[in-house]
């Protein structure tokens, strides 16, 4: 009998293991298009960088974005390549501000088992960031603009509608961890204009405490992830992530921040002083002044004027 027992158990796990899995990894990244090549091995959960993209080998461009402008990468560079089609291969990161800067300053970064030493000839991030690193640039520029808003579940089921219900203990939050993500700050900051520092204490001490505020490492995959696989009920993040969820078809909602309680970013794109590409920086940078690349950014949610 418990030998029947036990090879049921087993058949009922080989029938709903697979179904299960198939359930947790439907919403994963990489959300952008990968490029053409021989052979495409992203495994869900397991094989999958998606905040590396391009050609690692003998870039003839290196460009480090702030993390939560990883959606624009893909039609970004194609107009790009259109417009200087002799750069053919050029590698982007878009991993969190703060690691990018860690990245610069040390010089290399390790993801898993790759070592990455490439110095890049752009870095984008916010105003504070470039500024906080003035001394690393040789010619900065400004050319877009984000506000933060709320990303809930499709329908909205924990009823969120302020800042303040994020105070709720019932309520779970998905947060950038302001040790490393600049919009962790501008976010505390929106706290605190809706509900003084009662609220921010409430969010990033007592709901941390309790697990019911997740910080992330790297919010711009971690929060939409947490939203559509039911671990979050709301997550504050820049305007275009909801814009880029939503027109990738994914079942997330964005609920806007009063502008008193709002907090507008300026991204600004500096070419550093010992860019390894020179010419192909100052190249860049032109295209990133161009109608076409503001259309790009319009299109994913940013405001360009």
């Amino acid at each position: 009998m418990m030998k029947k027992s036990i090879t049921l158990s087993l058949a009922l796990a080989c029938f709903t293991v697979p179904k299960i899995r198939a359930q947790e990894h439907r919403f994963d990244p990489p959300w952008n298009n990968p490029p053409e090549s021989a052979l495409n091995f992203t495994v869900p959960g397991i094989d999958n960088i998606p905040d590396l993209y391009g050609d690692i080998e003998n870039p003839q461009l290196t460009v480090f974005f702030a993390g939560n402008q990883f959606m624009v990468v893909d039609d970004l560079l194609t107009s790009f390549k259109k417009e200087y089609p002799q750069y053919e291969r050029i590698f982007v990161e878009t991993l969190p501000p703060g690691i990018l800067a860690k990245q610069i300053k040390g010089g290399s970064i390790t993801i898993g088992n790759l070592r990455i030493t490439h110095q890049p000839d752009i870095y984008t991030a916010s105003k504070r960031a470039i500024n906080e690193m003035a001394d690393y640039f040789s010619h900065t520029q400004t050319y877009c603009y984000n506000n933060i808003c709320l990303m809930v579940p499709q329908g909205n089921p924990a009823n969120i509608k302020t800042l303040n219900d994020l105070g709720n203990s019932n309520v779970r939050i998905s947060m950038p961890n302001p040790q490393w993500e600049g919009i962790g700050e501008q976010i505390k900051a929106s706290y605190k204009k809706a509900g003084g520092e009662q609220l921010v204490k409430k969010i990033m001490e007592d709901k941390v405490k309790d697990g019911s505020t997740y910080l992330t490492k790297i919010h711009h995959r971690e929060s939409p992830m947490r939203i559509l696989y039911s671990q979050a009920d709301v997550a504050p993040v820049w305007t275009s992530e909801v814009v880029y969820q939503k027109l990738i078809g994914h079942p997330v909602e964005g609920i806007a921040i009063p502008g008193a309680q709002n907090t507008t970013a300026t991204y600004v794109a500096a070419k550093l002083k010992n860019a390894p590409h020179a010419q192909a920086a100052d190249d860049f940078l032109k295209f990133m002044d161009s109608p076409t690349a503001k259309q790009i950014y319009k299109k994913y949610g940013f405001t360009i004027d």
